[in-house]
């Protein structure tokens, strides 16, 4: 016959195992939840010969959304409070973004010394800017980058209750 404290430890060690798997299954399915309430449009697909781009706002209120700077995926955060693009000093390189003339400029934390930049080719869904000013922002440790009124000021908005409608002027 088995030995009763063989089939314990085995028993234990099974229990173990599945409570693991079931903690591990948790912590996935939890994960994509939050970042899905970050950013619920990090699925946008843009069909040919779109003309607006439909975002829903996240648990915190914000619109987030996919897009581009030169040819790079990153996460914009739509800031209609900013005057130019800024983006996060740390991301210059991989974005090919040449760090320019110092300026100081005043963001929610504060005064800050930024450098000036110019973005080659900025895409947000079906929309593609050229030659955008903006900021690198060595106080900004996010990944994401604040799409502000350089790009913004040339679309249309139009929000309906968690939804905001972004148009090129015109269509």
């Amino acid at each position: 016959m088995d030995d009763p404290r063989s089939t314990r430890r085995l028993g234990r060690g099974m229990m173990f195992l599945a409570s693991l798997a079931l903690l591990g299954l948790l912590w996935l399915g939890f994960d994509g939840y939050l970042d899905n309430s970050w950013n619920p449009n990090r699925d946008l697909s843009v069909q040919e010969g779109q003309s607006e781009l439909v975002l829903k706002r996240n648990r915190a209120g914000h619109y987030v959304a996919p897009g581009t700077i030169n040819g790079e995926a990153v996460t914009f955060l739509l800031d209609t409070g900013a005057t130019q693009v800024s983006v996060p000093a740390h991301l210059a390189d991989a974005l090919g973004l040449v760090p320019g003339t110092p300026a100081r400029v005043s963001t929610a934390n504060g005064s800050v010394t930024v450098r000036q930049t110019v973005i080659d080719e900025l895409g947000l869904g079906p929309f593609l800017a050229r030659n955008v000013r903006g900021h690198l922002n060595p106080g900004y440790r996010s990944d994401e980058i604040l799409l502000g009124m350089s790009v913004l000021r040339n679309l249309e908005f139009t929000q309906r209750g968690d939804t905001l409608i972004l148009r090129a002027p015109g269509r």
